[in-house]
């Protein structure tokens, strides 16, 4: 009787060490990846990435003709004036 219980004791051990095992594993494979953004220099060169930074989008106007200002994208034409394009297509001058 008393090898029944010892032996349904450590069985009882060894199920138990393989589910809290299993369990620590999945726990570990599971990551949060953190939301991406972008670094300065990586906005200074992509004028494509919408920046808050007014001197940036100024910087880029000069450099690319083309910046992307709290989600609006802004050209600068050949007479060198400063638009963007509404919904319809049309140009706004600034």
């Amino acid at each position: 009787m008393i090898n029944i219980l010892l032996i349904l004791f450590f069985i009882l051990l060894l199920l138990l060490f393989f589910y809290s095992k299993r369990n620590r594993g999945l726990a570990q494979k599971t990551k949060i990846i953190p939301t991406y953004i972008p670094l300065f220099k990586e906005q200074e060169f992509n004028p494509d990435i919408s920046t808050d930074n007014w001197d940036l989008h100024k910087l880029r106007l000069d450099k690319f003709k083309r910046s992307q200002y709290k989600g609006l994208t802004f050209f600068v034409s050949t007479e060198n004036k400063i638009y963007y394009l509404s919904e319809e297509g049309d140009k706004v001058y600034c």
